[in-house]
Order: structure tokens, then C-alpha cells, then sequence
């Protein structure tokens, strides 16, 4: 069986991860680089010999046989990426946010189910080893059924570091576009429920770098009763990152502490946490080869598509629930409250 043909769409940062996963993988080779810095187009393309390097997904995809297009592009502005891998019959890949607006990740989504092709979204902390982990202490015999939780996520993100991506520097919400679309799509497939309400506040501390609100703080309620009270920070005011997820369940609770690790749980009476072992692995990257691997599954032999693209539009839904509260509405709802 012939390996599947990537076409790369944007040599940033991102996309160093995805090339030494598509590299490493042996079901995958990289046969089409798209870029519109001719320097970074001219770089990968000496690393990558015999891939077909262009500015344009409509060029490249026109002079290469390919099966998947891989977006490490910004979110705003794929309408032309999504046209032309849609034309082309090329199965897509994007890296999160769909788009930076969730009417442009509606339009996506459609176009490509007009299209017939898949549309995966890459949501690889689904695939950490401590959110699979996570989500298991829920189960009947475990802790049981989550009911409340609080979510802070508090870091200093240096936006101009050379190895980050520099669009959210001048997004009006990168927190909630670029970071808390992680948390909330987590939440989600972590508690297996959909929200029904959030009420948010936005702002921005005077020492931050971005132009657009790095700070976050929403009340989230989701089917099910479950209620969670979350705060992020891209400008937190201290280099040193400070995570922690703590969710009380029916029989007790579970906490988690790093955004890579450090799990652990108690039922009501115990005198100490737990710890919940976990396995080995180096963040960013095993994630996203789990993730890769899904997605070729799917389109090798039928499994289900990882993160599909309807799906993320519900993530994208409490980020624009969000933004519209911060601006006044006040609670937005957004799934009917069960029963």
C-alpha cells in the first residue's frame, strides 16, 4: 500500500512538529510544501527534496498528486486553503482554531461536506496521556459523574519568542482563540457534555504584549449540571506556568496539576491524593502522532475521523459565547439545559 501524499501549507512554527511526525510515520511522506515567504519556502524545500513548493495550495495541489492537505496556517483567512484542497479532492488536516471567526469555520465545514471530503481538526491534547487518564476516573466505579470544577491556566506567554507563532500578537482575543479553545474543547470531551450557558469577562493587564485581550474569566455550565469556573491568562506576570484542573465528582474529586501530567485523585475520606501513573512521553509530540494516526486510520480503513470538524465547532461556539458576553449580552445560552 502506497504511503499518503501531504501537501505542508504554511512552514511556521507549528509545522516543524508535523514534519518530523509525517517524516517518521512510514504510512506518510510530505510531497507538496506551500508557503508565501520565499526564504522559509526555499528552506523546507531543501530539507524536503522532491517536494513540489509553491505559494498556494491551488498551485502546488495542481502540479503534485497528493491525498491530504495539512493547514499550519493562521485560522483567519483559509477560505482560499479550504477552496482549493476541496477542488482538488485533498483530505484536510488543519492545526486549531478552524478559522478565527466561527461563521468562516461554519463555512469550512460545510464546503467540505459539500466537497465530500474529511476535515479534521488538530485538537492533540486529546491525545495526552493525562487526558485519556482524566477522563477514565470518571467511569460508575470511580470517582462517578463530575458535577463541578475550576479550570486556571496562568502564563506568561512571550508572544515574540522566535519559535511561536506571531498572529495572536495581534488578534483582539488570543487567549480565548488560540489557548482557552484547547480548554474548552478538553472540558468537553473530558465531561462528554456540551454547553448550555457561559457568562464571561474579557480584559487586558497594562504590561501585556498582546493587542487584543490576554485575560479570561467565565462561568461555564454544561449538560448535566455540571458547572465549571474557568480563568486564563496569556499575560499572567510571572514566567513560571501555573496549571490546575480540579473536578469534584459524585464519590470525590480529581486534580490535575501540569498541563502535561501530574494527576491524582480522592474520594472524600482519604488523607491524601492519590497519584494516577502515567506513561512516558514528550508533549506536543506523541500527541500529535496519536492524533496522525487516527486520521490516517480513517482514511485508510474507514475508523472514525479524529476531531472532526463539525464537532470543533462546538469549542468554537462557547469561544464566541464568550467574546459576546464580554461585550454584553450578559449569559449566552447555547445547548438546551437536559430535561
Amino acid at each position: 500500500m502506497r504511503a499518503l501524499r501531504f501537501v505542508l501549507v504554511g512552514i511556521g512554527a507549528r509545522s516543524r512538529v508535523w514534519r518530523r511526525v509525517l517524516e517518521e510515520h512510514p504510512g506518510c511522506d510530505v510531497v507538496g510544501l506551500v508557503e508565501t515567504d520565499p526564504g522559509r519556502l526555499a528552506g523546507a524545500s531543501a530539507e524536503i527534496p522532491g517536494a513540489v513548493g509553491g505559494p498556494s495550495l491551488e498551485e502546488v495541489a495542481g502540479r503534485v498528486d497528493a491525498d491530504v492537505a495539512l493547514l499550519c496556517t493562521p485560522p483567519g483567512g483559509r477560505h482560499g486553503q479550504i477552496a482549493a484542497a476541496c477542488a482538488a479532492g485533498l483530505a484536510i488536516l488543519a492545526e486549531k482554531p478552524l478559522a478565527d471567526s466561527l461563521a468562516d469555520a461554519e463555512a469550512h465545514v460545510s464546503a467540505s461536506a459539500v466537497a465530500g471530503i474529511p476535515l479534521a481538526v488538530g485538537l492533540n491534547f486529546r491525545y495526552l496521556a493525562v487526558t485519556r487518564a482524566l477522563k477514565m476516573l470518571f467511569a460508575p466505579d470511580r470517582l462517578g459523574p463530575p458535577e463541578f470544577g475550576r479550570f486556571t491556566y496562568e502564563r506568561w506567554r512571550d508572544g515574540q519568542l522566535p519559535r511561536l507563532n506571531k498572529y495572536p500578537l495581534a488578534m483582539p482575543y488570543p487567549m480565548l482563540w488560540e489557548q482557552s479553545i484547547h480548554h474548552f474543547d478538553l472540558m468537553r470531551f473530558v465531561y462528554d457534555a456540551e454547553p448550555v450557558g457561559i457568562s464571561a469577562r474579557t480584559f487586558n493587564p497594562s504590561w501585556s504584549m498582546y493587542d487584543g485581550h490576554a485575560n479570561v474569566a467565565a462561568l461555564i455550565t454544561f449538560t448535566g449540571g455540571i458547572e465549571v469556573t474557568y480563568q486564563g491568562t496569556w499575560a499572567g506576570n510571572w514566567r513560571t506556568m501555573s496549571f490546575d484542573w480540579r473536578t469534584e465528582c459524585r464519590h470525590g474529586i480529581a486534580v490535575q496539576r501540569e498541563m502535561f501530567g501530574d494527576l491524582a485523585y480522592a474520594r472524600r475520606d482519604d488523607p491524601a491524593l492519590t497519584p494516577v501513573p502515567l506513561p512516558e512521553e514528550e508533549p506536543w509530540v506523541d500527541d500529535a502522532r496519536a492524533l496522525l494516526e487516527d486520521f490516517v486510520g480513517h482514511l485508510r480503513h474507514g475508523t472514525p475521523l479524529p476531531c472532526p470538524g463539525f464537532d470543533h465547532l462546538n469549542s468554537l461556539r462557547m469561544v464566541e459565547a464568550c467574546v459576546r458576553s464580554a461585550s454584553g449580552e450578559g449569559t449566552v445560552t447555547l445547548h438546551e439545559p437536559e430535561g
